[in-house]
């Protein structure tokens, strides 16, 4: 069954779940007196589900992948700065791994998204041919008779 909302894809599930994790892995602690870092990976791992939800409203397959390879880029900017984290000290292993592994879950699940959408017959509402209207192509009709000088 296909996703009627952003909200009903598993991708965008994980990642605001993982963006919940990320903002209170942040709010504490070592983490939270680095304003700089604190900040970034708030705002890339904000920036996955984001993209992730921007795409799908756009309608179309094309812009929807667009969206999701910034989606993935994000999700890597989220893990390295967790290395940072890890460096400087404001994460031990116990805390940062999990996460960056998870990460590269979500990574590895939004690829295989993107490459399914490139298979899909399925291109959005944007592709979609639109019904005829009845009353339209009566309009249409009569307009081109007026403008032959028919009517």
């Amino acid at each position: 069954m296909a996703a009627k909302q952003f909200e009903e894809l598993e991708i965008w599930k994980l990642a605001r779940n993982l963006t919940g994790r990320v903002y209170r892995l942040t709010g504490t602690g070592r983490f939270a007196q680095d304003y700089g870092l604190c900040n970034q990976i708030q705002r890339a791992s904000v920036s996955v589900m984001s993209n992730i939800a921007e795409g799908y409203e756009r309608g179309g397959n094309r812009a929807f992948l667009q969206f999701l390879a910034i989606a993935k880029g994000s999700c890597g900017e989220v893990r390295c700065q967790l290395y940072v984290a890890l460096d400087q000290g404001h994460l031990d292993r116990r805390a940062a791994e999990p996460l960056i592994d998870q990460h590269k879950k979500l990574s590895i699940m939004i690829y295989n998204f993107m490459e399914h959408l490139k298979e899909s017959k399925f291109k959005g509402h944007k592709y979609k041919p639109r019904k005829a209207d009845p009353k339209l192509e009566e309009f249409d009709a009569l307009l081109q008779k007026h403008l032959q000088g028919k009517v």
